[in-house]
């Protein structure tokens, strides 16, 4: 597709050491762009960026370290320039159980690294360079923030209160910045599993969802903001199982 084109382009991607921020950080990369990512221990993220083949640094900053946050802002701005490109996908559930369950130090956690962390990064990113020169962010929330789960409830608020955090943010730094997001649902099971009950037959991978980041980062979604891209396999819609085979297959 036409647009997904990085090159010269700069991405910061919180928690980009494991996981969806790993793998948006390896999108990034094999478009072109240059990547800075971040974990909490900066030998987490020196193996991190090297494992990527192309401008990729490591930069210890937990998601909710304000001076560590202003010091990778700084040094990404120092190495290349600008930043082009915020990937907020740090994010933490330190309170499993039921909603009632939880306590007031597990409730500020949850909500501090999923909803606040990517409201300092976004700050910082737009004082730093895109308030002036425009740019894109894309945050990653859950399917689980559209319905109840067992012992998720709190994280599940906290993505959903990000997501509207996005809508917000895409009207508030209009036009120059883009702010998406981007949703995801279960891991994929492990390939010797049956098929699985979800419509595509398998859940997304991370690789999935960092293939739509890369997406959103480039040109090709120049239209696209305050947008929450839902990339589950189609478990939302239910088991898929009973649409297989006989009558009602169209395969």
């Amino acid at each position: 597709m036409s647009g997904l084109d990085l090159t010269g382009r700069t991405a910061i991607v919180t928690g980009g050491s494991e996981g969806v921020g790993s793998a948006a950080a390896r999108a990034i990369v094999a478009a072109g762009g240059n990547v800075v990512l971040t974990a909490r221990r900066q030998e987490a993220a020196d193996a991190a960026a090297a494992e990527l083949r192309g401008a990729a640094v490591g930069f210890a900053a937990g998601g909710i370290d304000e001076s560590a946050a202003l010091r990778c802002v700084e040094a990404t701005m120092s190495r290349f320039g600008g930043i082009d490109i915020l990937v907020n996908a740090a994010d933490r559930n330190p309170s499993a159980g039921p909603v009632l369950d939880q306590d007031y130090l597990r409730f500020t956690k949850t909500f501090g690294v999923n909803v606040w962390g990517p409201i300092l990064w976004t700050s910082l990113v737009t004082r730093a360079w895109m308030g002036e020169h425009g740019g894109v962010v894309i945050n990653t929330v859950s399917v689980g923030g559209a319905a109840g789960e067992p012992d998720h409830g709190l994280f599940h608020a906290a993505k959903a209160a990000l997501k509207h955090v996005t809508e917000q943010l895409a009207l508030e730094l209009s036009p120059g910045v883009r702010v998406n997001a981007v949703a995801s649902g279960a891991v994929r099971t492990p390939p010797d599993e049956p098929q699985s009950a979800v419509a595509a037959a398998d859940h997304a991978v991370p690789e999935d969802i960092g293939a739509a980041i890369a997406f959103l980062a480039s040109d090709a979604a120049g239209r696209i903001t305050g947008e929450t891209f839902v990339i589950d396999g189609g478990q939302r819609l239910g088991d898929a199982t009973s649409y297989r085979g006989g009558e009602c297959s169209h395969v």
